[in-house]
């Protein structure tokens, strides 16, 4: 799961007088990260772990409908299709949108690691523009974790799994219980949610207790 969360809130420094804030990449004594056991076989594809998620939910008609699949280690591998929908400039990808698209995939190591997490700091490149009904291939990795905070890496290509770089992301993802989204969501989707059998099921599996 992914989502921008506050740095107190996901016990994160806030950013002090000079403007110090959490690091994107891992510290040394950060330790490598381990395919959990319980972990999707490569090339299985992921799913959506919220069907009204806007990055890959089923149920949002001007969604990303983002595809990830497992990868290798601990990693994924995503694809984007970029719809009319999605434009910035004419004919263009909204960065924005670009940026979603890299934070989904992200997102997306939870299933690798067997975790809930959120997205703490998201760092992006702008490489490339990224024309409309192209499909952005987004390959994104861990690597490294510290206490919670998980220490990721993601770069989307263009056309193909080794087409032209587009944008390149560093993320720090914090992880969290069940209670971050049931004590901070809409009340009445929390509702909705929690009645779904599948969504408590998977939500309680990848439960963590920092």
């Amino acid at each position: 799961m992914t989502g921008p969360t506050p740095p107190e809130a996901a016990g994160l420094r806030a950013p002090d007088q000079a403007g110090a804030r959490p690091a994107t990449t891992p510290p040394p004594d950060a330790r490598p990260a381990v395919r959990h056991p319980d972990a999707p076989a490569p090339g299985t594809p992921l799913g959506s772990h919220y069907e009204h998620c806007f990055g890959c939910g089923p149920q949002q008609p001007q969604g990303l409908h983002l595809v990830a699949r497992a990868g290798e280690g601990v990693e994924v591998n995503a694809e984007f299709t970029v719809k009319p929908a999605h434009q910035g400039g004419p004919g263009l990808a909204h960065g924005g949108v670009l940026v979603s698209a890299m934070d989904e995939a992200l997102g997306s190591l939870n299933w690798i690691l067997h975790t809930a997490s959120v997205t703490g700091r998201l760092e992006t490149d702008f490489i490339r523009p990224v024309p409309v009904d192209t499909v952005l291939h987004i390959h994104a990795r861990v690597t490294g974790i510290h206490g919670r905070k998980i220490y990721c890496t993601a770069e989307g290509r263009i056309g193909a799994p080794d087409g032209p770089v587009a944008i390149r992301a560093q993320a720090l993802f914090v992880q969290v219980s069940l209670e971050h989204f049931t004590a901070n969501g809409r009340p009445q989707d929390i509702k909705a949610a929690m009645e779904n059998p599948d969504v408590l099921k998977r939500a309680r599996a990848f439960e963590v207790n920092p």
